[in-house]
């Protein structure tokens, strides 16, 4: 049985801006349609060791009214705004697993299962309900402000909701983004039963690793570029708030979505051709620059400065050095934390949905733009990758020629062949794939040795120049001077080491099969 699909843009908005949303031109024709506001108290309910939840399904009832409304949510994966749902109405608060059957739960259903069901949690909200119009598209926009309850923890939580009735999806973005211009509403991807289930069991947020992406074979190219890009905007948002909380991993993964994003819009650039991918390409450099420093002075400062400062702690220089990089760092860090709670990175994520799902590259008349994003994936997939792992394997044949700035070249075609690999591997169900990606994370691995190599010369030399207050004048530049030589030094005697695992790595993938051939 195909699921309905419950298509919604959800966002997460400060308590303080729901006047400007009420009052806002938005709500000005469909206040009068709205209906009275609703109080809505939802009950979640799962085994005492969760089941439910490990299976990626929740189990809701609620009370509407006088009708009692059980519903079942799949999580299908990272569109933010798509998620599978199967509601019926029930003759009691309890759960009714018979009216379930043709849903996910109905197959984990057993007579164990009915009996270890439970209360976990539960959501109170008030609701306020609007049906608003844009073109021949119907849109329900809700506003819910209330509070999730596990036992005597509590979180509040204030959202609005936009989900599409019926029409185009291009119709929701449009009012979307006329909502994010009047308040400043963060695109959000936790439902209502993730955020219970983490007040639940108190789990501190992980970094979130890019997601497994599920291809069928026959699927077109334009829903397979949309999958993926979906599971890179996924795995970004998903770490912004743990970036925000501090954990340098969340800043790590979110750079690492970027780059696959961006990696992704590389490989089906033939059929992304417009003005609009242009800005979100220029948008998406502007994010990674901001967030770049950051990441690799946390990497200079573990994989360089410690080790030094560990053999000689009290060397010349080095108190200076220490002090020049806690402040470089915690600067990087602030630019950081300033982009990411900007407007202009709330527009960038909510400007780049949109485009992912009602693109103007979606309408591209031209033939051959047609023509592509209709042909099957495992065919444009397979070229695509053969094309990228040949220059690939003839260029790394010069690997000891090459200098710094032609190993970055070769180390971003490997880094764009590797999650080309990942991207497309479901579409070539096959063993050959994981010793073929394996391979080339081996020499990409090395490749970025190198490259960090380069850029943590650079950053060395920069401790030379940034003097300032007692250590200005010859005694203070020496001193720097001194140090970023023992950083540099440790570095440039590293290059002979990790250029020949490099040359190792590149004869070992060299060797291996294509698993889509």
């Amino acid at each position: 049985m195909s699921p309905p699909r419950e298509i919604e843009l959800k966002f997460e908005v400060p308590i303080g801006s729901l006047p400007d949303l009420t009052r806002g031109p938005l709500l000005k024709r469909a206040r009068s349609s709205g209906q009275k506001p609703a109080s809505l108290v939802s009950v979640y309910f799962d085994t005492k060791k969760l089941k439910l939840r490990r299976k990626a399904l929740s189990l809701r009832i609620r009370r509407k009214g006088r009708r009692v409304v059980q519903a079942v949510k799949q999580e299908t994966g990272p569109a933010t705004f798509v998620r599978n749902e199967w509601e019926h109405d029930i003759g009691s608060p309890q759960p009714d697993l018979n009216v379930a059957a043709d849903t996910p739960l109905g197959q984990l259903s057993s007579k164990k299962l009915r009996r270890s069901l439970m209360p976990v949690f539960e959501t109170r909200v008030r609701r306020k309900t609007f049906q608003l119009h844009c073109g021949e598209s119907e849109i329900e926009l809700s506003v819910d402000k209330g509070e999730i309850a596990a036992g005597r923890k509590a979180l509040p939580i204030c959202e609005v909701e936009f989900e599409l009735k019926h029409g185009q999806n291009g119709d929701l973005f449009k009012l979307a983004k006329t909502f994010s211009e009047a308040v400043p509403a963060q695109l959000a991807i936790a439902s209502k039963a993730e955020r219970g289930y983490g007040l639940l069991t108190g789990e501190k947020p992980q970094p979130i690793k890019a997601l497994q992406i599920a291809l069928e074979p026959e699927a077109n190219v334009q829903s397979a570029f949309q999958i993926i890009a979906w599971a890179c905007i996924h795995q970004l948002i998903a770490n912004q708030p743990i970036m925000l909380n501090g954990d340098p991993d969340g800043l790590h993964q979110m750079r690492v979505a970027l780059r696959r994003l961006r990696a992704a819009m590389s490989l089906f650039s033939d059929m992304l051709a417009d003005t609009g991918t242009e800005t979100i390409k220029s948008e998406l450099k502007w994010i990674a620059g901001e967030l770049g420093p950051a990441r690799e002075l946390d990497v200079f400062s573990k994989r360089v400065v410690k080790p030094i400062l560990a053999v000689k702690p009290n060397g010349a220089g080095v108190a200076i050095l220490s002090r020049d990089l806690r402040q470089q760092r915690e600067d990087a860090i602030v630019r950081a934390l300033v982009a990411v709670e900007s407007a202009r990175f709330r527009k960038l994520v909510l400007d780049t949905a949109a485009w992912i799902e009602a693109g103007d590259w979606i309408n591209n008349p031209d033939i051959s733009a047609c023509t592509l994003r209709e042909q099957s994936i495992a065919d444009a997939a397979a070229k695509e990758l053969q094309r990228r792992w040949k220059k690939l394997v003839k260029r790394g044949k010069r690997l000891d020629e090459l200098d710094p700035q032609r190993r970055h070249r070769l180390r971003i075609q490997g880094k764009k062949l590797r999650y080309a690999a990942e991207f497309f591997a479901s579409a070539f169900p096959h063993k050959r794939q994981q010793k073929f990606v394996a391979g080339l994370e081996r020499l990409q691995d090395a490749l970025g040795d190198l490259n960090d190599i380069v850029v943590h010369e650079k950053l060395s030399e920069r401790f030379i120049e940034g003097s300032d207050g007692a250590e200005k004048g010859r005694i203070g530049r020496a001193r720097r001077a001194f140090a970023a030589g023992r950083l540099s030094g440790r570095e440039e005697a590293r290059i002979e080491l990790v250029l020949k695992e490099a040359k190792r790595a590149y004869k070992s993938f060299a060797k291996k099969k294509p698993f889509w051939a």
